[in-house]
C-alpha cells in the first residue's frame, strides 16, 4: 500500500514539474517572440551570382600604363529586377542598346550587358546613371568594344569585386588587354586561365558577395576602369585621326541643282 501511494506521489510531481515547464513556455511565447529564432531577411532587388563553370580562354601579355593608379576614365552601370527599377523611373520605357555613359568614356569604349542569345538587356537613364533591367536567374556577359586605335587596359568589377580575383576591386589591380578597335567579351569571375563562373542574376542573399564575403554594400553596380599605354594619348589620337578624315566636300556626290529647278526671275 505505501509503495502505491509513494509511486503516485512521484507521478504527481513529475507531473507538475512538467505543466510548469510547459505553462512557462506558453507564457513567454505569449508575450514575445525574440527569443526564438528568426528567418534571415534579404535585400530587394538583385545581385549577381556566382554560377556554372563556363570555357573562356586568356593568355597573358605586357601592358605598361601610362599612369598606374589614375585610370584614363570610369564609368559604372547599375542594375537591378524592373520592379525596382520601374519605382525610380515611374514606368519609363526600356531600351535595348548601348547604354549612355559620360562623354569621356564614351568616346573611348562602348560598353553594355548582353543576354545569352546576344541581345541588350534593356535599360534606361534614371538621374544620371544607366540601369540595366535584369531577370533572376538569367546568365549575362559584359560586352566592351575599343573604338580607338590604340591598345588599351580594362578593368572590370561586378558588385564592388573584381572580376578576375573576385576579391576586392581596386583600379590597381590587372585587367584585360583590349586590341585597337577590337571587342571583349567577360561572361564570369575568372577561375582560372581556362574558365571562368557565370555572371547570373540572382537574390541578393545568394550574390557572390553576400556568400564568399557576407558583404552586399556594393551589390547592383558593374564598375569599368580604363587605362591607356605609356607613350600613348588617346585623346590627342582621336582628335589626329578626325582632322585627317575631315572632309572639305561632304556633298561632292550629290546630284548638282537642275537649272530648270531654279526659280526665275
Amino acid at each position: 500500500m505505501m509503495k502505491r501511494i509513494f509511486a503516485w506521489l512521484i507521478f504527481l510531481g513529475v507531473s507538475f514539474f512538467l505543466y510548469a515547464c510547459e505553462s512557462q513556455i506558453a507564457s513567454h511565447s505569449g508575450a514575445t517572440t525574440s527569443n526564438f529564432a528568426k528567418a534571415p531577411t534579404d535585400r530587394p532587388g538583385l545581385g549577381t551570382k556566382w554560377g556554372e563553370a563556363r570555357g573562356s580562354r586568356v593568355q597573358f601579355t605586357s601592358f605598361r600604363r601610362a599612369d598606374p593608379g589614375h585610370p584614363i576614365a570610369t564609368a559604372a552601370i547599375y542594375y537591378n529586377d524592373a520592379a525596382g527599377i520601374q519605382a525610380m523611373a515611374n514606368a519609363a520605357a526600356w531600351q535595348r542598346t548601348w547604354p549612355m555613359l559620360p562623354p569621356r568614356v564614351q568616346s573611348l569604349v562602348s560598353i553594355g550587358l548582353k543576354d545569352p542569345i546576344g541581345r541588350f538587356y534593356p535599360g534606361l537613364v534614371v538621374g544620371d546613371r544607366w540601369f540595366v533591367v535584369g531577370q533572376e536567374g538569367r546568365r549575362y556577359s559584359i560586352v566592351v568594344r575599343n573604338r580607338t586605335a590604340l591598345r588599351l587596359e580594362v578593368v572590370l568589377s561586378v558588385d564592388g569585386l573584381d572580376v578576375l580575383d573576385g576579391a576586392k576591386a581596386s583600379v590597381r589591380k590587372p585587367g584585360y588587354i583590349m586590341a585597337p578597335n577590337s571587342e571583349l567579351k567577360v561572361e564570369g569571375f575568372r577561375q582560372s586561365t581556362e574558365s571562368v563562373a557565370a555572371f547570373r542574376f540572382s537574390p541578393v542573399r545568394e550574390s557572390y558577395a553576400a556568400e564568399k564575403y557576407h558583404n552586399t554594400r556594393n551589390v547592383g553596380v558593374i564598375g569599368i576602369a580604363l587605362f591607356n599605354e605609356v607613350g600613348t594619348n588617346p585623346w590627342t589620337e582621336q582628335e589626329v585621326q578626325k582632322r585627317l578624315k575631315a572632309n572639305p566636300f561632304p556633298g561632292q556626290f550629290a546630284a548638282p541643282p537642275r537649272a530648270d529647278n531654279q526659280s526665275k526671275p
